[in-house]
């Protein structure tokens, strides 16, 4: 069909048959964007410090129909967020630009993530593809259409329509935001219509205005051809400029930066001092110093290429800076010989004034570097020091760097010549964009896509192993392929490198037969892998020369980048004959093991990447080998056969296990060295030296984990072997001494048979003695979760060594005296033997924690006590002290000890007090002289008491103010005391937690209460606790269940049915039952009546309700639960939120799970479950793990308590997620069936209960079968909506400035009570108005939220509600001293932020005027407070000082401001000018004069706390 006439096309031939010009950006933009390629490129300077300010428009308007494509170049993973496109009717040549795209109003349509927002207001969220998923190379689009509809392309598919009603002149947005640093304006010709219909309402285009093809292409409205997706692995057309500055220019503009002609002795430039080379190579390998012609600037990129090495020498290139002139600089033969004004790094590590300042500075080294390789070096504008190698930052190396510096390279080892690179040089980028792809492409493979691990695909099958044809020089194949030989192996004897044609796959044996050999060299051949494809790699003399990607076997050795891991590991491949064969493996599990003569010789390497090449090199006596077919190994059982215990693959721990991510810390001993990934330590020196060479954990054990080392090398030559052991000190922290013994504090070692404590011996004759095991002796340790430490030998458990530890320890390993090599097994094990077939634990624990038997009272007490219900009540009957009581135990750690308030005796002034002491209750005389009147009173032993809200030791005070104070308890309150894991004790009112109130607290504390002034009588609510047996849980929360009536202990027997006659349903089996039985929950809900939580669940969950309420007792995880009945496809499953622990972040999380519960332990968190589950939480859907798309609705954390939430699966099988009733949508598919509820009660979400089909948690009355039937009317009128009513979409805003409170430490009782405790007055909260306002009220302090006070009663009564208003602005140091005393007072600095900046010269008040000339210091009085009617004045700086904090998850510090909102008596205050001057917006309340804006007053007792408010930027 022909094209449409013309008609409507826009003028110059914009869309006419002509192609208009290409789409370009506008020059005004973001103040950290630098635009290149003639405006076709943008990116975003300084992308590792900001991540926004990057906001770039397209040059003129778009056509319409034409697609504005831009690609990314760039990514960096600094950040959230990523690319964000749009259009915006706003003329950039008049824009002032915000900070990111979302702050464009005025018609602006913007797609942020799958969100589509107008004028920054969301107006959907659920479109299109993520643009946070965009990797490097794809390709996004915008597109407004004839009809007004925005349509977002991305790699050239339309993703259909994201706005409409677009006006008809727009430009094209595009902001560098969050993790995109770079793209580049593609060249689309996408002019037709989009709307699909063909409906020959054409662009403007005659039929003869271009030609015939493209006529054709645009007619009928038809798209182009979408261009080609990018490959896999794809890669960016320009490459991450690191060579130019913040601007975007070239560094280079007036003088070019070349090497100084005054260099080293043995320097010869050329090139233009553009390229240095070190004369006689291979007789010298230093004196090659040089430096550049001139300063480097700020921001300069100071680049160099190899282009020459020897493998002659050790050490290679160093490159820094240095603040000597070289005109007058003496040349040392290396530059860190030089120990003033230079800083250098060498190897991976950096050396300032020749002094190893930082040991592993970044993961590549300089040694390792192949010839093409580049290296630069920038000074940034804040004298930091970065490094690049191939293009990469390597990071901050130093932050001290002189402001005046000069480049420096020393030529040093193997480094031979090295060239500047330019960036303008066309030559120059070529080369490095090489390098760059060829760091990017560790195996190799630049053109062919990376097969991601796993089982390869059993058709096609692989082709035939053969030599590739590229080969050493002295090498030659032949045999089509088969066979590699050495032409002339009697004239040399290296050169003779041949490697694989293709990758190996998974468990494929590549295995050679030696076919010749000669004898006149010693060595022999060399198998291995390397990541290098043969394609592209620069064969060396011999493989053991690589430094990076490749595993040999040498002799009976094994090499790692040309350094020895494994100095004895199997048969010597020196003393193999003509005939031998000999082979390698990389087993699927990355595991790499070699074969001689079909022997396999144990595990060799371990985490060994997929794709790797075969290695043989022709060594020595080797002449010819040829390509044997065995096939693939099949389970390759047995490898090692008397080295399977050493070398038992790490990964292979449990079936079904994920491998372990335990490795040696980078941070290590002087003598110590770690290979092998991080997987082996061994101590360099090991005959001359004997310590020095301690390795530590990368990360703390997790409770029940096993670390597992194998011991694989001793010499013969000292006394002494290894010690193992555990610390609490971070590595960062420590400083390796010579052994880990002679730390005084948080480690606990493993010595012989001794075990110490922070360098003391505790006990001797342990289990095991380490001096007396040999090599391929495997060592174990675990720390139970009863914070108990057990020691394996060989896998035997040898028992607790000693108990009490923190929650995080690291593992420790001492390489001392004998031992010289351990490498890890990798064999992190289950929590406890149990869990294996066949072994018999000391002691199994339960699946839960179950209540423990019932804290009691102690028997003795004070004179005035009496004691009843058995032990858990206390009452004091006569005077108003000598009422001390004690617990019968010692309280363990972890353990809750909790009393509720039962009666109190006005008559009396003080309270109760609680506390530890180191005093047994039963030790002294008998009778009341034995028993102070008072809790203060107590004899010698360490006492911890706390009285009020302050904290005694010994009877000495040692903390005011702290947490709430005891004398405002009453009737109905619970006061609870907690011993930490830490030996700290802490405070717990009503189930929160005060924090630490004293620490260093003695072992085998007893808890004393006080029965002292109002407090008469008190009952024990709690359960007990800690953790005797591991695994049992600590009870590190409050408790759960605030009853006084006892929970069953295991010999007791259970309760009876309740009273009401409700059913107990059918019998069913308890959750603690042998552990070869596996209980299989119901089929059906009807089957069992309402659904109740499975006795199988995280350690930290205790179960109440009779299974319909959990609970989280300690920590932030183990709070897994799940259903023991599935879920059945239309029954709605509901949960109720019933309280929350602000002192967390994130919250509940729910979903389902294909797999029955019970047949696997239970991870740490819902993330941990490797088999079919769907997982709701925060605001994502994750699917085994791995996030699927975002959750429609609120975010699950920000929900308040007393939220229900509910989960359905419906007839297709989609899961379905309801809040507070409300059908959030389909939020997965593919859900089978059965299916089975899980809960995660992490975070902040301490406890939920199961909701029933109406939407009432249990124990509520309108659940039960007594209801009447006008209470089933009534519910009808309601819509039966028994649940709680539907919250307001929390605010970000409102809970970010509540968290900025929580950090004040404010007692909860200054504060209203809920709902009406705060609100939020920012923008997203009173948008749309409200109820009409009285014009008299002062205006709404919009940008603050405020918290409701409780006003301290006053002697005048209630009358101060009619007093004016007003606001004062404070220091967050000064609110709780104003708190507690009702009113305001000036206070100091907070300790939040820094300190505060010094008062500047002048008054110390604006109205307290000058001091007379000569004068000195004033008489001190009261301090003048300054209240203002106006918000906006009393917030000035110098009155609500700025503090500053640091959020967790935000990169930067926020600042924040307080105020409050008070009543001012009449005529206590003097109105007057504003002595600072009013901000331009402020806005007076109606009807005050201007000139009236700050009120003082000195009168104590003139106002009245109404409201704290705080601002948050």
């Amino acid at each position: 069909m022909a094209a449409p006439g013309p008609g409507g096309g826009s003028s110059g031939g914009a869309s006419g048959g002509a192609p208009g010009p290409p789409p370009e950006l506008h020059p005004r933009c973001g103040r950290l964007v630098s635009l290149s390629q003639g405006g076709r490129s943008a990116a975003r300077a300084q992308p590792g410090q900001e991540f926004n300010h990057g906001l770039v428009l397209s040059r003129e308007p778009l056509r319409p129909g034409r697609v504005f494509t831009v690609r990314i170049d760039r990514k960096v993973n600094s950040w959230s967020g990523s690319i964000e496109v749009g259009v915006t009717a706003l003329d950039p040549a008049e824009l002032e630009f915000p900070s990111s795209a979302t702050g464009l109003r005025g018609g602006s349509w913007v797609v942020s993530g799958c969100s589509v927002l107008r004028d920054g207001r969301s107006l959907r969220e659920d479109f299109g593809p993520d643009l946070d998923a965009l990797a490097e190379g794809d390709s996004v689009g915008v597109q407004a259409t004839a009809g007004g509809e925005l349509r977002l392309w991305v790699n050239g598919r339309d993703c259909g329509v994201a706005a409409a009603g677009i006006p008809s002149r727009v430009w094209a947005v595009v902001d560098l935001y969050g993790k995109c640093t770079q793209v580049t304006v593609l060249d689309t010709e996408t002019d037709a219509e989009t709307d699909g219909r063909g409906d020959g309402r054409g662009d403007g285009r005659g039929a003869d205005g271009g030609d015939e093809g493209t006529a054709a292409a645009e007619g009928m409205g038809a798209l182009p051809p979408a261009p080609p997706r990018a490959p896999p692995q794809p890669r960016p057309d320009k490459f991450p400029d690191s060579l130019e500055p913040a601007g975007g220019a070239p560094s280079l503009t007036n003088e070019a930066l070349l090497f100084h002609e005054k260099c080293g002795a043995l320097i010869k430039l050329s090139n233009g001092h553009k390229t240095a080379e070190r004369r006689r190579p291979l007789d010298e390998f230093n004196n090659g110093v040089v430096l550049t012609n001139r300063p480097l600037r700020d921001g300069e990129m100071f680049e160099i290429r190899i282009d020459k090495l020897v493998d002659k020498w050790s050490g290679s290139i160093e490159i820094g800076v240095t603040a000597h002139n070289p005109n007058s600089l003496e040349y040392p033969a290396t530059m860190t010989n030089l120990r003033s004004g230079t800083i250098m790094m060498s190897g991976c590590g950096i050396l300032t004034n020749g002094k190893g300042t930082r040991r592993e500075y970044c993961e590549f080294s300089l040694d390792e570097l192949q010839e093409g390789d580049h290296i630069g070096l920038t000074r940034k504008a804040n004298n930091a020091l970065h490094f690049y190698i191939n293009g990469v930052d390597q990071g901050v190396a130093t932050t001290l760097t002189p402001q005046l510096v000069y480049g420096v390279v020393d030529l040093y080892g193997m480094a031979v010549k090295v060239t500047i690179v330019h960036n303008h040089n066309h030559s120059d980028r070529l080369r490095r964009n090489n390098a760059i792809l060829r760091a990017l492409s560790p195996e190799g493979t630049l053109g062919t896509p990376r097969r991601p691990p796993g089982p390869a695909p059993a058709l096609p099958p692989p082709p035939r192993l053969l030599f590739h044809p590229n080969c050493g020089q002295k090498a030659a194949v032949v045999n089509e392929g088969r066979t590699a030989l050495r032409p002339h192996a009697t004239d040399d004897f290296n050169h003779g490198v041949v490697l694989s044609a293709r990758p190996l796959g998974d468990n494929e044996l590549f295995q050679v037969r030696l076919d010749k050999m000669v004898d006149k060299w010693a060595g022999s051949i060399e198998i291995g892998v390397t990541t290098h494809n043969p394609a592209y790699l620069q064969l060396p003399s011999t493989m053991t020369n690589l430094r990076s990607g490749t595993w040999m076997m040498t002799g009976n050795g094994v090499m790692h980048n040309g350094t020895t891991v494994l100095d004895e590991y199997g048969h010597n491949l020196d003393r193999l004959k003509a005939g031998d064969t000999v082979g390698v493996v990389r087993r699927d599990d990355g595991t790499l093991h070699f074969f001689v003569n079909g022997a396999p010789q144990g595990p060799a390497a371990w985490n060994v990447p997929p794709n790797v090449y075969a290695v043989v090199d022709l060594y020595g006596q080797a002449a010819q080998a040829t390509i044997v077919d065995e096939g693939e190994v099949a389970a390759l059982v047995g490898d090692g056969s008397d080295g399977d215990s050493v070398g038992d693959s790490p990964e292979s721990g449990t079936p079904g296990t994920s491998p372990s991510d335990l490795r040696f810390h980078r941070l290590h001993g002087a003598n110590a060295v770690i290979t092998n990934g991080g997987r082996t330590a061994l101590r360099q020196n090991c005959r001359s030296e004997f310590n020095d060479a301690i390795v530590i954990s990368n990360r703390a054990l997790r409770d029940g984990e096993l670390f597992e080392i194998v011991i694989q090398k001793m010499v013969d030559r000292w006394s002494g072997s290894i010690e193992a052991g555990v610390t609490a000190i971070r590595p960062e922290d420590l400083e390796f001494p010579n052994t880990m013994t002679d730390i005084d504090y948080d480690t606990w070692m493993l010595s012989g048979t001794a075990i110490m404590q922070d360098g003391n011996t505790m006990r001797n004759n342990y289990g095991c003695d380490l001096d007396a095991l040999g090599t391929g002796a495997r060592i174990g340790m675990m720390r139970t979760g009863g914070g108990d430490l057990r020691y394996f030998i060989d896998g035997a458990d040898q028992g607790v060594a000693c108990s009490g530890l923190p929650p995080e320890v690291y593992a420790v390993v001492d390489l001392y005296g004998q031992c010289v090599q351990v490498s890890l097994t990798g064999a992190s094990g289950p929590a406890d033997n149990s869990l294996n077939p066949g072994a018999v634990p000391e002691k199994a624990p339960p699946p839960s924690p179950a209540p423990g038997p019932c804290q009691r009272f102690h028997g003795r007490c004070g004179q005035n006590v009496a004691l009843g219900a058995e032990g858990l009540g206390a009452a004091r009957v006569a005077g108003y002290c000598h009422g001390l009581v004690f617990s019968r135990s010692h309280l363990r750690p972890g353990e809750l000890f909790e009393v509720r308030i039962e009666a109190l005796d006005e008559r009396w002034a003080g309270s109760l007090r609680v506390g530890l002491t180191a005093l047994p209750p039963g030790q002294g005389p008998p009778g009341p002289p034995a028993l102070p009147p008072t809790l203060l009173d107590l004899p010698a032993p360490p006492t911890w008491a706390v009285t009020g809200a302050e904290v005694r030791h010994n009877g000495t005070a040692a903390r005011h103010n702290y947490g709430v104070s005891l004398d405002r308890l009453t009737v109905g309150n619970r006061l609870g005391i907690r011993r930490g894991a830490d030996d700290s004790m802490h405070l717990v009112v009503d189930g929160q937690d005060m924090g630490p109130a004293a620490t260093g607290v003695a072992k085998n504390a007893f808890v004393a209460l006080d029965l002292y002034g109002r407090v008469t009588a008190v009952s024990i609510v709690s359960a007990g606790g800690g953790a005797p047996a591991p695994g049992g849980g600590a009870s590190d929360g409050p408790s759960p269940t605030p009853s006084p009536t006892p929970s069953p202990s295991p010999s007791e027997p259970l309760p009876h049915p309740p009273a009401d006659g409700a059913d107990w349903g059918p019998p069913t089996f308890l959750g603690c039952h042998g552990k070869n039985i596996l209980l299989v929950p119901p089929r059906s809900w009807a089957a069992t009546g309402p659904p109740t939580f499975l006795g199988c669940h995280g350690k930290n969950i205790l179960l109440s309700n009779g299974g319909r309420t959990a609970a989280r007792v300690s920590s932030y995880n183990q709070g897994l639960v799940l259903v023991g009945q599935p879920l059945p496809p239309g029954r709605l499953f509901q949960v109720q939120i019933d309280a929350l622990n602000p002192q967390w972040s994130s919250s509940l999380a729910l979903g389902v799970t294909g797999a029955p519960p019970g047949r696997s332990p239970l991870p740490a968190c819902a993330h941990g479950l490797k088999r079919p589950a769907w997982i709701l939480q925060r605001r994502g859907v994750f699917h085994n793990g791995r996030k699927i798309r975002d959750l429609p609705g609120p975010s699950l954390e920000l929900l308040p308590a007393g939220t229900v939430l509910g989960l359905l699966v419906d007839g297709s099988a989609r899961l379905h997620l309801f809040i507070n009733g409300r059908d959030q949508g389909a939020v997965a598919g593919g859900v089978p069936s059965p299916c089975y509820v899980l809960l995660d009660l992490y975070g902040q979400c301490q406890q939920v209960t199961i909701v029933d089909g109406g939407g009432s948690p249990s124990g509520d009355p309108r659940s039960r079968g007594d209801v009447e039937k006008a209470d089933v009317v009534d519910g009808v009128k309601e819509s039966l909506c028994w649940g709680p009513p539907a919250p307001p979409q929390p605010c970000p805003y409102q809970a970010l400035c509540a968290r900025f409170k929580d950090l004040l430490l404010l007692p909860d009782e200054y504060f209203a009570p809920e709902p009406r405790r705060s609100r939020c007055f920012c923008e997203g909260c009173e948008r749309g108005g409200g109820d009409p306002r009285d014009p008299r009220e002062p205006p709404l302090p919009l940008g603050w939220c405020r918290f409701s006070l409780r006003p301290k009663p006053r002697p005048e009564g209630g009358g101060w509600q009619k007093w004016p208003r007003a606001y004062h602005g404070t220091s967050a140091g000064a609110v709780r001293r104003s708190l507690d005393r009702g009113e305001l007072v000036p206070g100091p600095w907070s300790l939040l932020s820094a300190p505060c900046r010094p008062d500047p010269p002048g008054p110390a008040h604006p109205r307290s005027g000058p001091a007379p000339p000569g004068s000195g210091p004033r008489p001190p009085g009261p301090a003048p407070l300054v209240l203002s009617p106006a918000l906006g004045y009393a917030a000035l700086e110098p009155f609500a000082s700025r503090v500053t904090f640091r959020e967790p998850g935000w990169p930067r510090p926020r600042g924040a401001q307080v105020a409050f909102e008070v009543w001012v008596r009449p005529g206590s205050f003097r109105a007057g000018p504003p002595s600072l001057s009013p901000p331009p917006a402020l806005e007076p309340p109606q009807g005050l004069d201007p000139g009236q804006l700050e009120w003082v007053t000195k009168e104590p007792g003139a106002t009245v706390l109404a409201g704290l408010l705080v601002r948050v930027d």
